[in-house]
């Protein structure tokens, strides 16, 4: 068995460990990275990329049959499945590409292929043929789509996301588990598409929402153009030739329909099973998930830091190369080990409209021991650069901290909302106060101008001073 020694061993070659191997190097340890499967990012092979790609097409789809509201009337529309499908995996293999020459261009000599586990809290075994002495090592393995027992072992008809994005063709139908980000965005591509659709969730949530009033109106935008059946459980599923035949419960009653798919997309799972982690010497959640500083990425006070989708703390790309930049960082310095930049949080779903959420949400800012916070909303029903564009639906809420007048957050579905909530990201990490923000420039007619209608009712209900009465007791607009 072949033996190194080194500084720093990360384990997993995807965003997070990507970053962190740099980090790590910059700080003139030496460093190996460890990966068992393909190179080329989840991002880029299974995730943001192609999901993008499939929406793209989708969106086009869309606006040849909203034309003729605008009173342009395009001739019959034809979707060709397997031009759709090949442009998605063209392009994603163009980013994948651009992954892999960066993974191609490291030294050979720090890189390791094969499974790590751990044998002590300094010694890593990658499958039969390597033994690593790390002196310090970073955990970023990543996620994986989370199955759900229900649908095991029934046939080639149940996929994964991951499974998406290899098709050769549109399909005729397809069940999507999960109202979640991934299987929204999916779920509203294939049924723009012509895919015949049908959402299904165990609960009522939608996205990343938390906020009341922003969950109803987004249940109501999505379900006047996707057909989601909330509060659905999943009986049983049977492949059945090519269709996959299955049984849900709403409302105590059967409903048994066929589909060509059925699409898992309730969450990911860390892939912390299998890495031997009862040898590491550090202390687990009941997840199994290592206890970790997020200030630091360090597990405990040991030589061991976890970053990326791993942790399972911000899901998204870009809080898994802030990960791996501080992991790699204190990695490669330690014992010096320094808190480093974490950024408001900002999540966004790319349906139509965007789901959006960014700094602290309506449930964190509820919980117990938070200071009280004010509310400020806009529909997007009557406003007008959004009528403009026929995109006029959705709702914005901001937060405001009654004591300093600062802004804590937002959520939205909202047209145009990736936009919005970078602007509004950017204000909470700025720490800037409610009236800082309506003081800044605002063009015309713009869709930003429904962020300063709800900046000013913020302000507004600001003014009015604390109060003990729930801002949701009342219902909107009274």
């Amino acid at each position: 068995m072949k033996k190194l020694k080194v500084d720093v061993a990360v384990i997993g070659a995807g965003t997070a460990g990507l970053v962190a191997y740099r980090a790590a190097k910059a700080q003139g340890a030496r460093t190996v990275l460890i990966e068992r499967g393909v190179y080329g990012t989840t991002c880029a092979r299974v995730g943001c990329m192609p999901s993008k790609l499939l929406i793209a097409a989708a969106e086009a789809a869309h606006m040849l049959q909203l034309a003729p509201q605008f009173g342009v009337h395009p001739g019959t529309t034809r979707i060709d499945g397997v031009a759709v499908m090949e442009r998605v995996r063209r392009e994603r293999d163009r980013f994948v590409g651009f992954v892999v020459e960066g993974v191609d261009a490291m030294p050979d000599e720090d890189k390791v292929r094969g499974h790590a586990r751990f044998v002590d809290p300094h010694t890593l075994q990658v499958d039969d043929h390597t033994e690593i002495d790390a002196r310090r090592i970073v955990i970023a393995t990543g996620s994986s789509p989370t199955r759900l027992p229900t649908l095991e072992n029934v046939g080639s008809g149940v996929i994964t996301s991951d499974e998406v994005f290899y098709w050769n063709d549109l399909p005729r139908s397809v069940a999507v588990i999960g109202t979640g980000v991934i299987g929204l965005e999916l779920g509203q591509a294939l049924a723009r598409l012509g895919v015949r659709t049908r959402v299904y969730a165990r609960g009522g949530s939608v996205a990343q929402l938390s906020d009341p009033v922003v969950l109803k109106t987004a249940s109501r935008v999505l379900c006047e153009e996707l057909d989601i059946h909330f509060q659905s459980r999943i009986l049983k599923a049977e492949q059945d030739g090519d269709d996959v035949v299955l049984t849900t419960g709403r409302h105590d009653e059967a409903i048994t329909e066929r589909f060509q798919y059925v699409l898992q997309a309730a969450g990911r799972t860390p892939n912390v099973h299998g890495l031997g982690l009862e040898h590491a010497g550090i202390a687990l959640d009941d997840s199994g998930v290592p206890v970790f500083d997020p200030r630091t990425m360090q597990c405990g006070n040991s030589h061991i830091f976890i970053a990326g989708d791993a942790n399972q703390e911000r899901p998204v790309l870009p809080e898994a190369a802030d990960h791996g930049k501080i992991a790699g960082d204190n990695a490669g310095r330690f014992p010096d080990i320094r808190p480093g930049l974490r950024r408001a949080p900002l999540t966004a779903a790319f349906t139509e409209p965007n789901i959006v959420t960014l700094g602290a949400s309506y449930k964190a800012l509820c919980a117990p021991g938070k200071s009280k916070f004010a509310v400020g909303q806009v529909s997007f029903e009557n406003q007008g650069r959004s009528r403009v564009m026929l995109q006029n639906k959705g709702m914005l809420r901001v937060y405001g901290e009654y004591r300093t007048g600062r802004f804590l957050g937002a959520e939205m579905v909202a047209p145009r909302g990736e936009h919005i909530g970078h602007l509004l990201a950017w204000a909470v990490q700025s720490r800037l106060t409610v009236d800082q923000m309506l003081e800044m420039p605002f063009y015309h007619p713009v869709i930003e101008e429904g962020v300063r209608t709800a900046l000013r009712d913020l302000a507004a209900n600001l003014a009015k001073g604390e109060s003990d009465i729930d801002p949701d007791s009342v219902e909107p607009g009274t």
